[in-house]
């Protein structure tokens, strides 16, 4: 990913400037890892490897302590260097797309844990092209909302907003194909369910991505995107543009 460090102030103390850096450093690594950790745990429902599954839930711990340590640095430099304007906005921007982080790394690795499940059945049941599908969608808007991080882009972030709108009509029409199913098979009912759990982790991986897209709007044009809809948020990331 390129990198923009022109974005937040030149500091007299060169470490200051330095621990701004790594901070955002630490963000794009474990977002790195947590953007594998999705790509596995697709991977083994798809190709039914428990092996990799039980691989991801254990790695969910890595992510956990990534996560403390990046909010531990936040503090300590809020604690310390009193940042202010943009800095203040990095800061608490990368504390909370850290958090977003840290819950999808819980959701791949529920993700994972239905792939067991479903690979002990030994039938693939239906919903995997709805599955694989979203799977893809949701695992590029982690890489985009990343991107658009180390790159301070408003503009490709809000594009993640806008993808997140349409994997949540996609999940909705999976859903009700899947609920339509398992009433016209009730022998199915069982297997079905764990894609439906899969679809809904996907969905809420696909939440936590706009989330980090709306952390990076925030972070570069200094205004809380939340709660505004598309429309209000697309005319602040076009502001002053």
């Amino acid at each position: 990913m390129d990198k923009n460090p022109d974005m937040y102030s030149q500091h007299i103390s060169q470490q200051f400037n330095n621990e701004l850096e790594e901070i955002k450093n630490q963000l794009l690594s474990m977002g790195g890892l947590v953007e594998k950790q999705v790509s596995d745990a697709m991977r083994a429902l798809i190709d039914a490897d428990s092996g990799l599954a039980k691989e991801v839930r254990r790695k969910d711990d890595d992510i956990n302590q990534m996560e403390l340590h990046i909010d531990e640095e936040c503090t300590r430099i809020l604690a310390r260097r009193q940042p202010a304007a943009i800095d203040l906005r990095l800061v608490l921007a990368c504390s909370k797309a850290a958090t977003d982080l840290e819950r999808v790394g819980d959701e791949a690795a529920k993700i994972a844990r239905h792939a067991i499940k479903l690979t002990e059945e030994g039938e693939a049941p239906r919903g995997y092209i709805e599955t694989r599908h979203i799977g893809s969608r949701v695992r590029r808007m982690i890489q985009d909302a990343l991107t658009a991080f180390a790159r301070f882009d408003p503009e490709l972030a809000f594009r993640v907003a806008q993808e997140d709108k349409s994997v949540d009509l996609e999940y909705k029409t999976a859903m009700r194909e899947l609920v339509t199913f398992m009433m016209e098979d009730p022998r199915s009912i069982t297997r079905v369910l764990n894609i439906i759990w899969v679809l809904r982790s996907l969905e809420r991986i696909g939440d936590h991505a706009r989330n980090i897209a709306e952390h990076v709007i925030y972070l570069v044009k200094g205004q809380d995107v939340r709660y505004i809809g598309l429309k209000r948020m697309k005319e602040e990331v076009l502001k002053d543009s």
